[in-house]
């Protein structure tokens, strides 16, 4: 198929002034540099109708010759997520009990974490994120996927920044192995599920480690 072949649309895109270009950066960098990772949920009903719009934006992500390699699966069952509570802290205690070296545990005291996630429960949404390892055709034969872990990763990266600015809380939950998910939530093998995204409001009077970051000189360079 030569370039000639490829089906294309016009590319319509604003251009704004200088000025209000930095403006509008200057504004997004501030509004995502209140964003938290939160462990203290209310159980205050979010409507499905915001999870759904936030998940079209994640979905407008760029991805490997643009296979879309992942799947979201939105629990928001009760027994569903006690079940997925009591998978990630079964994998949690071995977690901290066994697997994790003592320099792990070290860094993750600053976060006060542990073998305990209420929060898999009390959040109104748990949206567990799956990589399509490979995809499938309409005869049911495999279709290769690419990058697929750089594609999901920036596909949820676009829905925490969603949820974030529609004044949702959220937080990236990776029980290792979590292959347990894939049971609870009837996901096929071809599937990799990549974390559980917990969403909700957070809690009245939640609090947060009080952490800094890095400045832009510590993780940024620019060559010109």
């Amino acid at each position: 198929m030569s370039k000639d072949d490829i089906r294309s649309v016009a590319l319509r895109l604003p251009r704004y002034p200088e000025k209000e270009m930095l403006e509008r950066a200057r504004n997004y960098s501030d509004h995502m540099g209140r964003r938290r990772s939160v462990r203290e949920f209310s159980d205050r009903a979010v409507p499905r109708e915001v999870i759904e719009q936030c998940l079209l934006a994640a979905g407008s992500a760029p991805s490997g010759a643009n296979r879309q390699p992942w799947h979201f699966c939105v629990v928001g069952n009760a027994g569903i997520k006690a079940a997925i509570r009591a998978g990630a802290e079964q994998e949690e205690r071995e977690f901290y009990q066994r697997r994790a070296p003592e320099d792990w545990l070290q860094a993750l005291a600053p976060l006060g974490t542990d073998e305990h996630k209420p929060f898999l429960e009390t959040a109104p949404f748990l949206i567990v994120i799956f990589a399509e390892k490979h995809g499938l055709d309409e005869q049911g034969h495999k279709i290769k996927n690419y990058y697929v872990p750089e594609s999901v990763g920036i596909a949820t990266g676009l829905l925490i920044s969603a949820l974030h600015t529609a004044g949702l809380a959220t937080l990236t939950h990776t029980p290792s192995p979590m292959k347990f998910l894939n049971k609870i939530l009837g996901r096929p093998e071809r599937e990799k599920p990549t974390m559980i995204l917990v969403v909700g409001y957070a809690a009245e009077g939640a609090r947060v480690p009080d952490l800094q970051r890095k400045s832009l000189q510590e993780f940024a360079s620019f060559l010109e």
